[in-house]
């Protein structure tokens, strides 16, 4: 059984999921949200880092699934997002975590079937998949799909030989 770690980040909020892949579907284990306030950046950036070396820490996952960034109308905001987009694959990779990145359309097209698909879906599907009484934050729903696509990325890879074992810090990695 395999810990995966999923982050939505955000310079205001980052999302984290944590889902354990048992090889037959995965199982909720965490999820919740990282919240910076409204600080001067450096502040909210340390505090991203913190949280999510926290989260692993707390949790002990063996990999984690980022979402990439996005160019949208704002670059001053891509910018925002992709500096604590930053600080989490920092911590993550202190803490000699496998990292795998995925666009929002892959995440999409992995839970809900189409890469179009809106957030309301997306965390519908997430409920579903988990078994989740209750909906999750959005930021945590987002987080636990970008888990979700990445375990199914994994177990798609792995029976046709496309991803190989190493050792490396001390843990396995596909």
């Amino acid at each position: 059984m395999t810990l995966i770690l999923g982050i939505d980040p955000g310079s205001r909020i980052t999302g984290f999921g944590v889902v354990r892949d048992t090889g037959r579907g995965c199982e909720y284990v965490a999820s919740g949200c990282i919240r910076t306030g409204s600080g001067p950046l450096h502040e909210r950036l340390q505090i991203v880092f913190r949280g999510v070396r926290e989260v692993i820490q707390t949790y002990q996952p063996t990999m984690m699934g980022i979402e990439q960034v996005f160019m949208a109308r704002n670059a001053d905001s891509a910018l925002k997002l992709g500096q604590a987009r930053g600080a989490a694959i920092v911590a993550a990779a202190e803490e000699g975590l496998e990292i795998a990145e995925y666009t929002a359309s892959q995440v999409k097209q992995a839970i809900a079937g189409t890469g179009g698909a809106d957030k309301q879906q997306v965390m519908l599907m997430v409920m579903h998949l988990l078994k989740l009484t209750q909906k999750p934050q959005i930021d945590a729903s987002d987080a636990l799909a970008i888990a979700l696509c990445h375990a199914h990325t994994r177990q798609s890879l792995v029976p046709h030989g496309l991803a190989t074992a190493r050792r490396r810090g001390g843990r396995l990695r596909l």
